[in-house]
């Protein structure tokens, strides 16, 4: 009785160095082909990744082509989730026209949201921070790290459809520069009339006035910020 124990304990024994081996073997086999996953998966990635790259040069190389060609007062397109704006930029203003012009070539704008929305006032957009939905708290901030000297133009006014640049406010930004990518545009003169010589008017609305009208009807929360996307789809050259 006592032989057929050990005998016994002897072949448990066996099978449970069997199973903790094949255990062993499953663990390392799951662990190589969870490597081989994320190696493949990487590499995509750095594929997907190098094609962007490629495709941002060239872009940017075919809009620097256009910049060196775009007449005196170019005109673009905003083409919205909600219907397209035609502005043409003004000349007496060149850092302004020629900023703005570069950042839409280079498709700087694409994807963007209009996220200060006031029915009666403008509609402001060109924030890239509007792209990250987790930021939504500093929706306003966002954009490229330089600003532009202002451009005050008596003979350009806020009235309907003008393109004017944002910017900080006079405290932290005495100098009235505008910022580097954020605009507005004016639905109402009569409200932004006061806006008159302080901010920067670099362009008008020549056609599409009634978009305006229609993005600025929208809902939006306690912060001006739509309830439903307004989302600039792109900003692309008129070529005539």
């Amino acid at each position: 009785m006592k032989k057929h124990l050990i005998f016994l304990a002897g072949a448990v024994l066996a099978i449970l160095m069997v199973f903790s081996g094949c255990g062993r073997s499953a663990k390392k086999a799951a662990e190589a082909a969870e490597k081989a996953r994320a190696d493949s998966i990487a590499a995509v990635q750095h594929a997907q990744d190098s094609i962007k790259a490629l495709k941002q040069v060239e872009k940017k190389k075919v809009a620097a082509e256009k910049f060196a060609s775009l007449p005196a007062e170019p005109v673009f397109d905003i083409v919205t989730n909600l219907g397209t704006m035609r502005v043409k930029l003004y000349s007496k203003t060149p850092k302004h026209r020629d900023n703005f012009a570069k950042l839409s070539l280079e498709g700087y704008y694409d994807g963007l949201l209009f996220h200060r929305v006031i029915n009666g006032f403008m509609i402001q957009g060109g924030d890239p921070l509007t792209r990250d939905t987790s930021a939504v708290a500093r929706y306003g901030t966002g954009g490229p790290d330089y600003k532009i000297p202002a451009e005050f133009v008596p003979e350009y006014k806020h009235k309907k459809g003008a393109l004017a640049a944002a910017r900080q406010g006079d405290q932290a930004n005495p100098y009235r520069e505008s910022s580097g990518s954020q605009f507005y545009i004016v639905q109402s003169p009569e409200a932004c009339a006061q806006l008159d010589g302080a901010y920067t008017v670099f362009g008008e609305t020549i056609s599409g006035l009634d978009v305006i009208d229609k993005i600025a009807a929208v809902r939006t929360n306690a912060r001006d910020l739509p309830l439903k996307p307004v989302q600039i789809l792109e900003i692309k050259l008129v070529e005539e």
